[in-house]
């Protein structure tokens, strides 16, 4: 069974976040959360991900950061949660409250091409391509619609036979 044929990427998606941050007056704070690693691709930040959505500090020095899911029941993200808490601690933020907002879903719009050429180099096919991101053929076939994670399905690589990751189109 041959892979999926190329989905154009929506730049306007995730243009609409960038926007938000770059018209954001706690910059500072989003600088600091690029630091948050995804802890299932630890090459990428959520802010790369697209699962950081939006930070807010209130008068009182209260942190409010809003974060989507990849994917509904995402184990990830209460570690994601977690570890924002601890990067805004110890950068003296001493009340931080996670929210997780499921509307609008995650889109893998939200993933720009440069992130898209980081999962490639970390050995995960983008949501676009369905080549194999160890040789770069494009002869390959799904295993599995279930991959390492439930936003990744597991694909195989007809010429080199390496099993890889795809993220899955959202």
């Amino acid at each position: 069974m041959a892979a999926a044929a190329s989905i154009p990427i929506m730049p306007e998606a995730r243009f609409a976040l960038n926007q938000r941050r770059q018209a954001s007056q706690f910059a500072e704070l989003f600088d600091l959360l690029d630091a948050v690693k995804d802890p299932e691709i630890p090459v990428l930040s959520i802010w790369d991900l697209g699962i950081l959505q939006d930070v807010a500090l209130d008068a009182d020095g209260r942190v409010e950061v809003t974060i989507t899911p990849t994917y509904s029941g995402c184990p990830a993200m209460a570690q994601i949660a977690e570890d924002i808490i601890t990067c805004l601690a110890d950068a003296g933020y001493a009340t931080v409250d996670v929210t997780q907002r499921l509307t609008p879903a995650w889109t893998t719009d939200w993933i720009d091409a440069s992130t898209r050429k980081r999962l490639r180099e970390y050995g995960i096919a983008g949501p676009d391509s369905a080549a194999c991101p160890q040789c770069g053929s494009s002869d390959t076939s799904v295993i599995s619609e279930f991959g390492s994670t439930s936003c990744k399905a597991l694909l195989k690589c007809n010429s080199c036979l390496e099993p890889f990751d795809q993220f899955k189109r959202l």
